[in-house]
């Protein structure tokens, strides 16, 4: 979640309990049309559906109750915030999603393997079309909201939904391949649901783990803040730059070389120009700048040669 995002106070906490309610009834709308109707005509893509959307509801529970903690103020016992339950939280959805898609690739398995026993129905497709209408309201409610807050667990929960909407043309496929006697192609239909989900499980975590661990962004975000350090008049030089995620946003730790015998009171309002420059950079949440008399050569790293 970004600094603005996390600085609307009650606001972006109502706004993101708003996106987080409308998954969790958008997944519970869509458990009971599909279930239903796969428990009723034996369809092994909507069951396999219906359980994605069961993982579904408890991630966005999750996302719902634990998420909205990204919003606390900084205390005693997190100085820092708590922009990282965020990303957090955002994993545990996708490790959900991944563990479920492997559990739906074995059912799949296991259905290719007997004897596929469906019958068709045209309330088999109706449910599949409500799925595919309530996901897509969900997700353009769910991203509309996003726009403001940039928080990574309801971009998981969007994704999630995306997702959805695709399984469920994949099952429509299963179901048409019933209505043509190839019955077999509910089960696959299954498979390729499986593996979409549990590669949508692997990336939301992926994203998420470089968040968690403080990794650095791309050579191109490092060109930036240095670029945007060297456009002050009075910066000669930069050195040891470092640039990692702290939650969500990006924390800056840099020392810019200026003229050693410039007034104390002049470097440090220098110093302050600095670091709001580099808080106007996208995604940089909070920036530190020690600044250093000019042609000393001490620094180990100089970011003008990178």
């Amino acid at each position: 979640m970004s600094e603005e995002g996390g600085a609307d106070g009650d606001g972006g906490r109502g706004a993101f309990a708003r996106a987080s309610w409308a998954n969790v009834l958008g997944n519970v709308a869509k458990i009971v049309a599909e279930g239903g109707a796969g428990l009723v005509f034996g369809s092994v893509a909507l069951l396999a559906d219906a359980a994605h959307s069961l993982a579904d509801l408890v991630a966005s529970v999750v996302v719902l109750v634990w998420g909205r903690s990204a919003f606390d103020e900084p205390d005693d016992t997190h100085p820092h915030g708590h922009a990282r339950i965020e990303p957090l939280t955002a994993l545990f959805v996708g490790s959900l999603i991944a563990l479920l898609g492997l559990n739906l690739l074995y059912r799949s398995v296991r259905g290719l393997i007997a004897e596929p026993d469906i019958e068709f129905s045209v309330l088999l497709l109706a449910a599949l079309g409500f799925s595919i209408v309530d996901m897509y309201l969900v997700y353009r409610y769910t991203i509309g909201i996003n726009e403001r807050l940039q928080s990574t667990a309801l971009t998981a929960l969007a994704k999630d939904c995306l997702n959805d909407i695709y399984t469920s043309v994949a099952a429509i496929v299963g179901v048409l391949g019933v209505l043509v006697s190839y019955p077999i192609l509910d089960p696959v239909a299954g498979g390729l649901v499986s593996l979409l989900v549990v590669y949508q499980g692997v990336e939301i975590g992926r994203e998420n783990v470089d968040y968690l661990i403080g990794a650095a962004p791309g050579p191109e975000k490092r060109a930036e803040i240095t670029d945007r350090l060297r456009s002050h008049a009075a910066v000669e030089g930069v050195h040891d730059l470092t640039v990692f995620y702290d939650g969500t946003v990006l924390e800056v730790e840099v020392h810019a070389e200026v003229d050693g015998d410039m007034p104390f009171r002049e470097a440090h309002d220098i110093e302050s120009e600095l670091v709001d420059r580099l808080r106007g950079v996208e995604d940089v949440g909070d920036a530190h700048v020690h600044l250093d008399p000019s042609g000393i050569g001490e620094w180990k790293d100089s970011a003008d040669e990178h």
